[in-house]
């Protein structure tokens, strides 16, 4: 199931539907690095003339010379996946409908999340992972725990994140939760594939319009075999005013 839902994704990510939601989510996302970049070098810039506080905490002092140079550009890297967040929860909705229709013209179409719960749930994860990634990001000289640290949770946050989004557009949230923990397994394994995406330099900055994909793909696999197996419309219960998958 996992493989052919990553197929289906990669395959829709370059499609000709998707490219211009993809280049404004590249854009957003360049953006918001570039906004990150000019915050850390103004912060980076007042303690290195903060002579008293650099005396004061020289840990901060190594860690900042460190930052000055190419760690800047890996504390970038370690950030993405905040900052993916945020983008996916803005661009998620239109790359759910692009796939649903071309993909799944037959089925019941999902409704869009409203578009302050959309952003909130982008602003929640985003800020969740910025403090798990911050604190992967202190464990950068402890070797093994540091990668360990990023991918697990990264996988955990990711998976949460854009399989909620996704299911999110067909159930209530406290069955979408029930239904992410009742494939827990699969699901993770689902984020686990976006956290070795944002591993990689200059392909992570599709991680976004790439995860919105391959979880409505996911979301309708597991529907599909829900209902195989008898299960479709139980335990779940489909929110009021809001269609079935």
């Amino acid at each position: 199931m996992l493989i052919q839902t990553i197929i289906a994704a990669a395959r829709d990510v370059f499609s000709p539907a998707l490219r211009r939601i993809l280049w404004k989510s590249i854009g957003l996302t360049v953006a918001l690095l570039v906004l990150v970049w000019f915050g850390l070098t103004r912060l980076l810039g007042l303690f290195l003339t903060d002579h008293h506080l650099s005396e004061s905490y020289p840990i901060l002092d190594t860690f900042a010379f460190f930052l000055a140079g190419f760690g800047l550009f890996i504390a970038l890297a370690y950030l993405l996946p905040a900052i993916s967040a945020v983008v996916a929860g803005y661009f998620l909705d239109d790359v759910a409908e692009v796939v649903e229709r071309n993909s799944y013209p037959a089925d019941v179409p999902g409704q869009p999340l409203p578009f302050g719960r959309a952003i909130f749930y982008g602003l929640r994860f985003g800020a969740l992972s910025l403090a798990v990634n911050v604190l992967a990001l202190l464990l950068l000289f402890v070797p093994f725990v540091n990668i360990g640290v990023f991918f697990a949770a990264n996988a955990y946050l990711l998976s949460r994140e854009y399989f909620e989004l996704a299911a999110g557009r067909f159930w209530a949230p406290e069955d979408v939760k029930r239904l992410r923990y009742e494939h827990r397994g699969t699901v993770l394994a689902a984020g686990a594939v976006l956290a070795a995406l944002v591993l990689v330099p200059v392909l992570n900055l599709i991680t976004p319009i790439f995860g919105a994909a391959m979880m409505v793909h996911l979301h309708k696999a597991l529907m599909a075999r829900r209902l195989a197996d008898g299960r479709a419309g139980s335990p779940l219960r489909v929110e009021v005013g809001r269609g079935a998958p």
